[in-house]
């Protein structure tokens, strides 16, 4: 065997080692997810897919037969492990992250260089929405945020910000929170202002946003955490009119607070009042009730001595009367 064959056998052999062993090995941390694919396909396992998941539960009919995934075999955090030329590893971070809402990913100059997203309320009022979306990549469909969305971010962004405007635009609070609901002067005072509506039951709208975004995990493979709106800014051309209303509001709503704690005050008097004569009428009651009883068992014991007993009281009473009037017997 010449120098020239050795020396390409050893070449040949450097480089499978190199190219096999050296960068065939490979470790996943601790927040990662990995899966591997072979000659370009994701290794799955064998024929389940997202509809064995119970993350299907949140897809309607219709979706259900649109969103179907392959279920792929997850590799999870350690290593060393090892892959083929041929194999290529997909590694994914499933810590949660948080971005603003108003980030745009395609384009992210918009809404203010990705501060503040703009919606319309019901009542046409142009407003400007601050807060918050956490997210984390699903690992139970690794396959449709690696292959089967190209920018899933993008779409799960879009998906959200529809949601969130649609909402808004027919927004409507089941109950006025600054007036009672049998107020008399609940409908007469003033009319809600969305944005009002909107500030008061901020909790809702959050609540609401986080059940509609449960079907983006089967979706996209993204799952939303959380939702937080923080703030809700209205158009500055009518900023102090609706501070003016705000302040009607507050005046109306302490003005009806203060009359109801009165009303409230009299009524618990006048049942004390009412209690108070109640006890002194049975008072003033019970003795006459004693005394008949009485009167009764001696006149079924001693009918006799029942006009004396009425002789002796008209002598007491005779005795304390300055004055008294005898009716005279006519004949």
């Amino acid at each position: 065997m010449g120098p020239v064959v050795v020396g390409l056998f050893l070449g040949l052999f450097g480089w499978f080692i190199i190219r096999c062993v050296l960068f065939g090995i490979y470790t996943v941390q601790q927040d990662e997810r990995a899966v591997k694919t072979r000659f370009g396909r994701a290794v799955r396992l064998g024929k389940q897919t997202t509809l064995n998941s119970p993350i299907a539960d949140h897809l309607n009919e219709k979706e259900r037969d649109r969103y179907i995934y392959p279920q792929l075999k997850i590799i999870p955090p350690g290593g060393p492990y090892f892959k083929w030329p041929w194999e290529q590893i997909h590694k994914v971070n499933v810590s949660v992250q948080t971005i603003n809402m108003a980030f745009d990913p395609d384009t992210p100059k918009a809404n203010q260089g990705g501060t503040v997203l703009d919606a319309v309320t019901k009542d046409e009022l142009n407003i400007g929405l601050r807060g918050q979306i956490r997210y984390r990549i699903s690992e139970q469909n690794l396959y449709a945020y690696l292959f089967g969305v190209s920018r899933p971010i993008s779409h799960i962004s879009g998906y959200f910000v529809s949601l969130l405007r649609d909402k808004i635009a027919s927004f409507e609070a089941k109950n006025n929170a600054a007036l009672a609901d049998d107020s008399p002067f609940a409908s007469e005072i003033v009319d809600d202002v969305s944005i009002n509506d909107l500030r008061k039951n901020m909790h809702m709208l959050n609540e609401h946003m986080e059940s509609e975004c449960l079907s983006s995990a089967a979706r996209y493979g993204i799952v939303l955490d959380a939702s937080l709106i923080t703030e809700i800014d209205p158009p500055p051309e009518v900023d102090s009119a609706l501070a003016a209303i705000n302040t009607a509001h507050n005046h109306v709503s302490s003005e009806i607070s203060l009359a109801r704690a009165e009303a409230d005050q009299k009524v618990v008097q006048s049942k004390r009042a009412v209690e108070i004569e109640t006890l002194n009428a049975q008072a003033e009651i019970e003795p006459l009730v004693a005394l008949a009883e009485q009167l009764k068992e001696l006149k079924q014991n001693a009918p006799n001595a029942l006009e004396l007993y009425e002789r002796n009281i008209r002598l007491q009473l005779y005795r304390r009367a300055s004055q008294a009037i005898i009716e005279k017997d006519a004949s």
